[in-house]
């Protein structure tokens, strides 16, 4: 994400407060919508406990109609008589005065049970088993009415964050405009891109309304074109009002790199679908797939507030604070933070939702232990990425949904060694490069970290309060399933912890500083979600090129029977799509091209994924696009980038890039070509 205009934020938008509240209440409605099935769960498990046989009981039950009064041998009789003989029938023959005594007595048996039942029921019912069957059946009968709401909630989710990222100029491109001429650039692709958009939003439903059954389709198409409209009119806006701090000047060669990357990929994809394939309508229709998977890019909408409000906290501050006892030289402590970074990076769901939460105070703390600016921006692009492969990464979930061949316990406890062994690799070649790496503590600097660690105990403790307490409520465990839901929640008591000691220093109350702090964190990632999203949206588009094209065959024909020269062409071909496309589009992308190509092949499937998680590592550190370096300096600011390559070796000053590489590089063809050794000889 390119960093906000200077001076244009403010009087273009002045509103951030408004869209912060905004999304941030549509996010916690999409939470409690995703607990109802939870809640709902709970409450027949204590309404069963509650009130013996719940599930029978009926408050608004009627009395049964049916007689218990009936003469046996009268009724058959009477059925008997009733009995005409039909001439037109081949077969035909008088009832059967058994079968029909047999058929009365258990309707009177059946009549005798519900009778039963009713008067059960009328002893049972109270006020409160009245009022609580209200609810329960409420809520069931709203979660029934509302399954298809996600999808609208994430339409409107995605149209609040991606307009805000248009307006603010958030949207991920390789540098910012320094000119006037290059403003009109951006400005100009973007209003074509998403002119490009509804064209073929509109392609589609015009197929969509030839074809009986797609009234709900066409009303997601119609919202979609709403919103790329809108996207539109933004861009309009932008392009007249030109920020007053950009000088004229005229377009470069480099000048393409300030496209924001959603738009190349819309670009390239567009002319594929419209020149080469003549299908106007697979721009929306790829795109779209992220409707289907509504649920799961919400969660990404989840993770984002949850690092940005771990970013209204003072928890990484609180947390290197303790280990400023034992006076950690730069090498070390970089290898301390490659180590301890991973899980949170795990926790906020992807690797560039950590970057931009706590990628600054990983910065600021490597340049104050004496680190160069190059091992600092190293360190903090890898502090974002070494964590996907650990328990509860969201992008393991999603790739155990896609393919029934893993299971996510399977991923998470391959992927915890091959965390070892890549941060294991980086402590190694930091510790060579870098010269001094042995510590120096002061006296008693355990126990002085451990007194460090004292104000963090009530965030421990407010974490297994809420923890217990919705698993107390809902029945619900903490796990790679229900983290998206649960840690938001999380995130909002550690936020009203902390607004403790600014309370008391301000004397403002605590409720109105945990409003503000809430808001500002929904504010910043509105701008973050946008921008995630419409790069997430665009790369599945890009990936329809490799779905529709020959190109996978033309990589796996049918007379290639090698594991060893599949896998090196998976490992090439995952290396390139990470360097250019968001980890999540590219996992729905290799999900459905390469995946069972390769496995079909031989390789084992847990070892295609593991292999491709860590492609993918190894492609957002790598140029052209090397997103978390991107986020990177957004977060550092790019004069710290720049400042860093001015002199030095070559390794010096280029170390931002050569040292993930040195590291990420070697890991892939371990992991990749080491288990066949096991299994395809």
């Amino acid at each position: 994400m390119t960093s906000r205009a200077t001076g244009t934020s403010g009087a273009l938008y002045p509103v951030h407060k408004v869209h912060g509240v905004v999304l941030l209440l549509l996010l916690l409605f999409t939470l409690l919508l995703g607990m109802g099935n939870s809640l709902h769960s709970r409450l027949l498990l204590i309404g069963e406990q509650t009130w013996p046989n719940y599930y029978l009981l009926d408050p608004a039950a009627t009395e049964p109609t049916c007689s218990l009064e009936i003469d046996i041998d009268a009724e058959v009789q009477k059925r008997i008589d009733a009995y005409e003989p039909d001439p037109d029938a081949l077969f035909s023959s008088p009832p059967n005065a058994q079968a029909i005594r047999e058929s009365l007595l258990q309707n009177l048996e059946l009549c005798e049970q519900r009778f039963e039942q009713y008067r059960l029921t009328q002893e049972a019912v109270t006020p409160a088993l009245t009022v609580y069957k209200t609810i329960e059946q409420g809520l069931a009968e709203t979660l029934l009415e509302n399954i298809e709401l996600t999808k609208f909630l994430f339409i409107a989710m995605f149209a609040l964050a991606a307009a805000i990222a248009a307006f603010d100029t958030d949207h991920i491109a390789l540098r910012l405009p320094r000119n006037r001429a290059e403003w009109r650039l951006s400005q100009g692709v973007q209003l074509i891109v998403n002119g490009l958009m509804v064209l073929s939003l509109f392609a589609y439903l015009d197929r969509l309304a030839v074809s009986p059954g797609t009234e709900s389709t066409q009303t997601l198409q119609y919202g979609w074109s709403i919103v790329f409209i809108l996207f539109m009119a933004i861009n309009l806006i932008r392009l007249a009002k030109v920020p007053a701090h950009l000088n004229t000047g005229s377009l470069t060669l480099s000048s393409g790199l300030v496209l924001p990357l959603y738009c190349v990929m819309g670009l390239i994809a567009m002319t594929y679908f419209v020149v080469v394939d003549e299908y106007q309508s697979g721009l929306a229709i790829y795109f779209g797939i992220m409707t289907n998977l509504s649920s799961m890019f919400i969660n990404i909408g989840l993770y984002v507030l949850v690092g940005m409000m771990l970013k209204q906290t003072r928890i990484p501050e609180l947390l290197f604070n303790a280990l400023k006892p034992f006076n950690l030289p730069a090498p070390m402590l970089a290898s301390v933070i490659i180590f301890a970074t991973a899980f949170p990076t795990a926790f906020t769901g992807a690797s560039g939702i950590f970057i931009l939460a706590v990628g600054g105070v990983v910065y600021d703390e490597l340049r104050r232990a004496g680190a160069g600016r190059q091992l600092s921006l190293a360190t903090t692009a890898m502090s974002g990425s070494l964590g996907v492969v650990l328990n509860p990464c969201l992008l393991i979930v999603v790739v155990a949904a896609l393919n029934k061949e893993v299971t996510t316990s399977e991923m998470y406890g391959w992927g915890f060694w091959v965390f070892m062994m890549s941060a294991t690799l980086f402590s190694i070649v930091v510790c060579k490069t870098q010269g001094n790496w042995r510590p120096s503590p002061q006296k008693g600097a355990a126990k002085e970290a451990l007194r460090r660690l004292g104000p963090l105990t009530p965030y421990v403790i407010g974490v297994v309060i809420v923890i217990g307490l919705i698993w107390l409520l809902l029945g619900l465990q903490f796990n790679e399933y229900s983290a998206p839901l649960i840690l938001p929640l999380v995130m909002l008591a550690l936020v009203f912890l902390d607004t403790k000691a600014e309370s008391r220093q301000t004397k403002r109350s605590r409720f109105s500083l945990f409003w503000r702090r809430s808001t500002l964190a929904a504010s910043d990632s509105a701008v973050h979600i946008g921008a995630l999203l419409a790069l997430i949206g665009f790369s599945i588009c890009l990936g329809g090129i490799l779905e529709r094209s020959d190109i996978v065959h033309a990589l796996f024909p049918e007379d290639l029977t090698s594991p060893w020269i599949a896998m090196l062409v998976i490992v090439v071909m995952l290396t390139i799509i990470g360097m250019v496309m968001d980890p999540f589009g590219a996992v729905i992308l290799v999900s459905a091209t390469v995946a069972q190509p390769a496995i079909q092949i031989g390789i084992d499937p847990l070892h295609f994924w593991i292999v491709c998680l860590v492609a993918f590592e190894l492609g957002y550190l790598s140029p052209p696009v090397a997103l978390n370096h991107l986020l990177t300096r957004q977060v550092v600011g790019e004069s710290e980038v720049l400042a860093a390559e001015k002199r030095g070796s070559f390794w010096r000053r280029y170390e931002r890039l050569l040292l993930p590489l040195s590291v990420m590089a070697p890991t892939l063809l371990f992991v990749a070509f080491v288990p066949l050794l096991f299994y395809a000889l």
